[in-house]
This record gives structure tokens, C-alpha cells and sequence, in this order.
């Protein structure tokens, strides 16, 4: 964990006591907007130097997270990851009615 991103420590710490008292459909939710924040660099751009210095730079250097420590992270920033994706090209997870996916999901007998 000492070679983490901070901000990602923070947001999965966040998402997991968040999560514990939410149904599958809210969770699934957070998680997409978590991930459209992460792809549009909303905060930071950890996920891409993390992704640079482990699948891409040969020479084996350690990320540069920025921020840097745990406690230059503030919960606005980790609470910007959890807002609403409101752009009109990043559209709301739409997910189907639970009857359809639970029945979905059953084995033809």
C-alpha cells in the first residue's frame, strides 16, 4: 500500500464504508462515476502514471503521484469522484429493471 496512489487509497477507503450500507444498483452507480472521474483526469492523473510506470516505462521508475502523501489529499478532492458525470458526452449508468436482470440471470431448466 506505500506504493499506492494516495488519492486512490482514499477513494477505495471512501467507496468500501460507503458501499457496506447501499444495494448492488447504487454501488454499481458510484463505481461508474469513480471511473468516468478517473478517465476524464477530472482531479488527478494517477491512474495514467501509475499505468505508465508499471506496463509502460522500461526503465522500472516508481510513479510520481501527485499529490504525493495521504495527507496533502482532502476529502474534496475524493468527493469530487463521487459527484454526478453531468457532461453531455458521459452519459448516467442506466442499468435495467431488477425483475429483467434477476431473470436474466436464472438457469433454463
Amino acid at each position: 500500500m506505500k506504493a499506492a496512489s494516495p488519492i486512490s487509497l482514499k477513494i477505495s477507503l471512501k467507496s468500501i464504508r460507503e458501499g457496506r450500507t447501499q444495494s448492488l444498483d447504487q454501488c454499481l452507480a458510484r463505481d461508474y462515476n469513480i471511473c468516468c472521474h478517473i478517465m476524464r483526469r477530472t482531479v488527478s492523473i494517477d491512474y495514467f502514471e501509475g499505468t505508465r510506470a508499471m506496463l509502460l516505462d522500461k526503465e522500472n521508475t516508481p510513479p510520481k503521484w501527485e499529490p504525493a502523501r495521504l495527507e496533502l489529499v482532502s476529502d474534496e478532492m475524493v468527493g469530487r469522484y463521487f459527484s454526478r458525470v453531468d457532461e453531455d458526452d458521459w452519459e448516467s449508468l442506466q442499468l435495467p429493471a431488477r425483475s429483467n436482470s434477476v431473470s436474466m440471470m436464472r438457469p433454463k431448466l
